[in-house]
């Protein structure tokens, strides 16, 4: 048996049909599941608005990677998913992925036209 497996065969996790897992913080309704990447942007984290624009559209969290808040040190930042709520893991999963890859997409063709 594993840890998890003891541990929940003891516990009561909270768990409601139409929000998911209840726990402390309320923005992690749902799956409660945050992924995250550390990545290092300086072209598209010197572009103004665009690094947040392009995670907005994927439902991704820019920040620096000392926390909420926090500023990014030497263009490396904090990428995650910002939605719980209302999708399963997958789907949070996969739209972290997307928006990641074309988050890279973007600095690399800033990188080819500079």
């Amino acid at each position: 048996m594993t840890a998890l497996g003891s541990l929940g065969s003891r516990l009561h996790f909270t768990q409601s049909p139409r929000l998911g897992f209840l726990n402390s913080c309320p923005t992690n309704l749902g799956t409660a599941i945050r992924a995250s990447v550390h990545i290092r942007l300086p072209l598209l984290g010197s572009q103004g608005g665009l690094l947040e624009e392009t995670a907005s559209k994927y439902h991704l969290q820019v920040r620096g990677t000392s926390g909420e808040h926090s500023e990014a040190k030497d263009w490396v930042f904090d990428i995650s998913n910002r939605r719980r709520l209302g999708l399963t893991e997958i789907e949070a999963l996969q739209e972290m992925y997307d928006g990641v890859v074309e988050i890279i997409e973007l600095e690399r063709h800033l990188e080819n036209h500079s």
